[in-house]
């Protein structure tokens, strides 16, 4: 989500006649976009606050302004503690940009507005992306779920749907300027709804729009996967068959105390469905180690769901209370320590299943869109399946956003090890 409002502010600063500059020290503006949905990425802005500090000490005619969640939350901490930083704006008020820098001109103050907008949507502004192969469009803002761990709601407001024509509008532009997969972005995406639009019908959609090779999106709330969005995932060529499925615990009692409205039977039975439909579908989730009050037994739940699901990848997280929301005031806080034994078991037990399942795509014969060159060799490509695995494999004919045929030869933990094939039919055809 961040990558996706850094680029819609470098698009605003293009149409202003900026340019954008890799170099901190070539820069005459400096944005600082944060993330305040966990304490470690906090932790990494302010370790970045001395560099900027000395940048304007030897520049002061620089400009620099804090962006996004944190500059929501904590915005009488930059303007108390950080005077060097000229302006704070929340992730509902990048329009003000242009004033911002026009008012820098006349008179060097402040500039604050982190106020939540109801509809801000930004429709019809057009982020500047690098060139590649994806383009990220975020199809809404904000959300309403009030996961009890969770800052979003109070730091990017509540949930908003952007219109199904400017969605069409951008994701067309992104394919003319050479984009040829999409994904589509959202707090908890399948929440879409404008007017009697529903996520289903949108992901439609935005699948037939020409020259796309591959939709995904990321990330859908699992209480509101249903059948329409499945037999859309199913019918649908370009929709990868992979789905980011959110567990975030496996005991109910953690379940309901995290808000997150669905029991462990439900999230099972939806995990079965998207097998009946989908066979072939990747599930990855989101899982936290240590949520306020979490017992032994409790853990041992989630560990349970993990082996009966068997994710093809999972993000895990030892939890980090966040100030101001409802968990953070729990006075059964887990153990540092505990938190994070737990979250090396998650690990080492997530690094089996990946490798197991990775292990039964040996001698399949899979399509991989080839994305950029291999760092492990400039003789090699590094694509993504279908499932979203990353497949590395010799150039052969092949080139960046080329579909290609590959057998898979080996698995090596995440990542799969293949050769060119020219026919699906025929595996032996191998160039």
């Amino acid at each position: 989500m961040n990558v996706a409002d850094s680029e819609l502010v470098a698009g605003i600063m293009e149409q202003e006649g900026y340019q954008r500059t890799l170099s901190v020290t070539e820069a005459d503006v400096i944005f600082l976009n944060t993330c305040a949905v966990r304490e470690h990425a906090e932790e990494k802005i302010h370790s970045r606050f001395g560099v900027l500090k000395k940048l304007k000490s030897e520049k002061p005619d620089l400009l620099m302004g804090i962006l996004g969640c944190m500059a929501q939350h904590m915005k009488n901490e930059f303007l108390e503690n950080k005077t060097y930083i000229d302006f704070v704006l929340g992730p509902d008020s990048y329009r003000r940009i242009p004033e911002m820098l026009y008012r820098q001109k006349e008179q060097r103050d402040s500039f604050v507005d982190t106020r939540l907008s109801r509809y801000e949507l930004y429709d019809h502004l057009f982020p500047s992306r690098k060139v590649g192969i994806n383009a990220w469009v975020s199809i809404m803002r904000g959300c309403d779920k009030f996961c009890t761990f969770c800052i979003v709601p109070f730091t990017r407001g509540r949930e908003r749907s952007r219109s199904v024509e400017g969605i069409v509008e951008e994701v067309t532009k992104a394919v003319e300027d050479g984009f040829v997969e999409i994904t589509l972005l959202g707090q908890n995406v399948n929440s879409y709804r404008y007017g009697n639009v529903r996520f289903p019908e949108l992901l439609n959609t935005v699948a037939q729009i020409p020259g796309i090779l591959r939709v995904r999106f990321i990330s859908p709330h699992p209480q509101e996967v249903d059948d329409d969005l499945l037999f859309v995932i199913r019918d649908r060529a370009s929709i990868c068959k992979s789905i980011h499925l959110p567990l975030q615990a496996g005991a109910d009692r953690i379940l309901k105390r995290m808000n997150r409205t669905y029991t462990q039977v439900r999230y099972l039975s939806i995990v079965d469905r998207i097998r009946q439909l989908i066979p072939d579908c990747s599930i990855s989730t989101d899982i936290i180690t240590g949520f306020p009050g979490e017992t032994r037994d409790e853990f041992e739940e989630t560990l349970n769901v993990m082996e009966i699901v068997r994710f093809d990848s999972a993000f895990t997280f030892k939890y980090s209370p966040r100030p101001g929301t409802k968990a953070a005031e729990y006075t059964d806080q887990v153990p540092e320590e505990e938190k994070q034994n737990r979250l090396e078991e998650l690990i080492t037990l997530q690094r089996k299943h990946t490798l197991t399942n990775n292990l039964r795509e040996v001698g399949k014969i899979v399509e991989v869109l080839v994305e950029k060159e291999s760092k492990k060799s400039q003789l090699m490509w590094a694509g993504r399946t279908d499932s979203n695995k990353w497949v590395i494999f010799p150039k052969g004919y092949a080139n960046i956003k080329d579909m290609v045929n590959v057998t898979i030869t080996a698995a090596s933990g995440v990542t799969l090890l293949g050769r060119l094939t020219k026919n699906l039919e025929y595996a032996d055809e191998i160039v």
